[in-house]
């Protein structure tokens, strides 16, 4: 693909609202890209015929609002009143929700347009998006082929970083919007969730296919920081994040997040810091002592004791008939997800759940209201993974990877490594493109911050991301 220089989302509705272009022609074009790229397994279902209607609708002046003609792809756990909601599982394939999820609600009534349905990690239960389902297969990198977009919104960052749609929807539970970004080259925000309720930026409650409702958030994820604000705002309907000034603001270098990592990964990182400190960020080097070890605590704990209450909820509440967890369980294809699932259905974390709630949870988020606190921080800045996208691996669900040629270790534990804590947390985090690898691979940089600080972090990537840039586009 030749590196023309993409519009921005804001850009793309622009020129459709000044009539430069028509609605029907940007959806088309989007659904011709989708086409030409389907090797990259990006999509589950494409919307071809309703996407035109609605594009109609748009030229006629029938639809208006902030998005009016704007494509995009929306992650397949995300409920869709008009398309099947398959969670990217067997027993999903055909579910049909009786309405559409919030977050995606408040999406369409501003105009934006459903292309598709994007693939995923099965059930969101991963970061490879290696799902061996038949109807799903695995999401491909657009940088390289061979290896994984991360997940498990791997086929809303396939489609955005392959140019097919300027931004999208993902869903975060402890990197599912930002490993991705990451690994290809787009940007990912998990917005604040905190305690629940007022903490909560996006309420999608049992519209969503569930892992956790402490935990899982709705995040926008786009091609710039600019297209992943401008979804933010229409979600909350807040003004756009506008761009916040560098020079001052105390970003906290944690060594715990920069240690272990990818040699060539490590080198952009470091180039991307350096870059930071020239425009006037004062660095702050301190750790999170014990962070990782507490995180440990909350983690498994909380992600594999929810579904239990949460999967049964989210088909009550969407009018999913004669499906039940049990079902669900026993059709699940990739062998990761199993296993996840036998831990579930046999509640090993049942008894344990209520010590981690009442007290490992608030210590880890007392950790880190400390940290913020004592530094005077405005964020926390950290490669997003710490290492470039590994190969695909079908045959073992992409379930282990080499970092410098180590002894091999399992893939989601090193992959989340820096972004479950916050998550666990409830703390919001954007992750941004950082540079190229020496082998042509994306690297993601992020910023975490308060909770409630979602504006801020965004202005603050709006920043950052004018001097770091961002990836050209792949050779796809």
């Amino acid at each position: 693909m030749a590196d023309t220089p993409s519009p921005t989302a804001a850009e793309l509705v622009a020129s459709i609202r000044d009539k430069k272009i028509s609605a029907v022609s940007a959806v088309r074009a989007a659904l011709e890209r989708a086409e030409q790229q389907k090797d990259l397994n990006a999509f589950v279902i494409l919307n071809r015929d309703g996407a035109l209607a609605a594009a109609a609708l748009v030229d006629a002046g029938k639809t208006t609002g902030a998005l009016a003609g704007l494509p995009i792809v929306v992650k397949d756990n995300i409920n869709t009143a008009d398309l099947p909601t398959s969670g990217g599982t067997p027993a999903l394939q055909n579910a049909r929700p009786t309405r559409n999820a919030p977050s995606l609600q408040k999406l369409l009534d501003a105009g934006a347009i459903i292309i598709g349905k994007a693939n995923m990690h099965e059930l969101a239960f991963g970061i490879t998006s290696t799902n061996l389902s038949s109807f799903a297969g695995a999401v491909k990198n657009p940088y390289h082929k061979t290896r994984i977009p991360g997940g498990s919104s791997g086929g809303t960052a396939a489609a955005v970083a392959a140019r097919i749609v300027t931004c999208g929807l993902g869903s975060d539970t402890g990197g599912s919007t930002r490993v991705p970004a990451a690994l290809t080259g787009t940007v990912g925000l998990r917005p604040s969730v905190g305690n629940g309720g007022a903490e909560r930026r996006y309420d999608d409650a049992n519209l969503v296919v569930p892992i956790s409702h402490t935990r899982d958030t709705v995040g926008p994820m786009g091609r710039t920081v600019a297209d992943v604000a401008l979804l933010d705002s229409v979600i909350t309907g807040s003004p756009v994040a506008l761009a916040e000034p560098l020079r001052g603001k105390r970003l906290g270098i944690p060594a715990s997040f920069w240690s272990g990592l990818d040699r060539e990964l490590e080198a952009v990182a470091i180039a991307a810091r350096a870059k930071l400190a020239d425009a006037g960020v004062v660095l702050v080097d301190a750790d999170l002592p014990g962070l990782f070890e507490q995180n440990a605590k909350v983690s498994f704990p909380v992600a594999l004791h929810e579904p239990v209450a949460d999967i049964p909820a989210y088909l009550k509440a969407s009018g999913i008939e004669g499906i039940t967890l049990a079902d669900i369980a026993a059709k699940i294809a990739s062998p990761d997800v199993q296993g996840a699932f036998g831990a579930i259905t046999a509640d090993v974390f049942g008894a344990a759940y209520p010590d981690v709630m009442t007290v490992q949870r608030p210590a880890l988020q007392k950790l880190y209201a400390a940290y913020f606190r004592d530094n005077r921080l405005d964020g926390i800045l950290f490669p997003t993974t710490i290492a470039p996208a590994p190969t695909i691996d079908m045959e073992k669900g992409s379930s282990e990877m080499s970092i410098n040629g180590g002894t091999p270790a399992p893939t989601f534990d090193t992959m989340i490594r820096n972004t479950d804590p916050g998550s666990n947390a409830g703390l919001p985090g954007l992750s941004l493109f950082a540079g190229m690898t020496a082998g042509g691979l994306p690297v993601g940089l992020e910023i975490d911050g308060p909770v409630g600080s979602d504006t801020k972090l965004l202005g603050l990537g709006l920043s950052i991301e004018a001097i770091l840039g961002t990836a050209p586009a792949p050779n796809v």
